[in-house]
């Protein structure tokens, strides 16, 4: 993994449903993101970090399948002034597998949310979905 030269906090939002059990939807967040500090709070699990190593897992995802435009496509379209947010399937995360989603409600017991800040938050998304090596 190629390192970012600039600081890049992650932050994810996921809600706990009454039918879900807390220790499958953490087993779901810490398979997609590593290093993060997690907070169980009600019905919501709120995680973050401030080291992008803890993106490896979504970052050789991204990089590795032809779709890096549609990632791109989805970062940039959710861009607001120093961050940018996706929606990850919290039941392909539980499996291992990184599926990134259009909308909340393409996953049924709800989406995971990832936010990336960055004052240089185009340099990030360049970083994760680039050719560069």
């Amino acid at each position: 993994m190629r390192s970012l030269d600039v600081n890049c906090k992650v932050s994810v939002f996921c809600t706990i449903n009454a039918s879900e059990d807390m220790e499958k939807v953490r087993t779901a967040v810490s398979n997609i993101l590593t290093d993060m500090d997690e907070k169980i709070t009600g019905d919501s699990l709120v995680a973050n970090s401030n080291n992008y190593e803890s993106l490896t897992k979504i970052y050789e995802t991204m990089r590795s399948r032809r779709t890096k435009s549609a990632y791109r496509r989805h970062l940039m379209r959710n861009m607001a002034k120093d961050s940018t947010w996706f929606y990850l399937n919290k039941q392909a995360a539980f499996a291992n597998v990184i599926t990134l989603c259009d909308e909340a409600d393409e996953s049924p017991l709800g989406p995971i949310k990832v936010v990336l800040h960055s004052k240089n938050i185009e340099y990030v998304i360049d970083w994760l979905v680039s050719d560069a090596e």
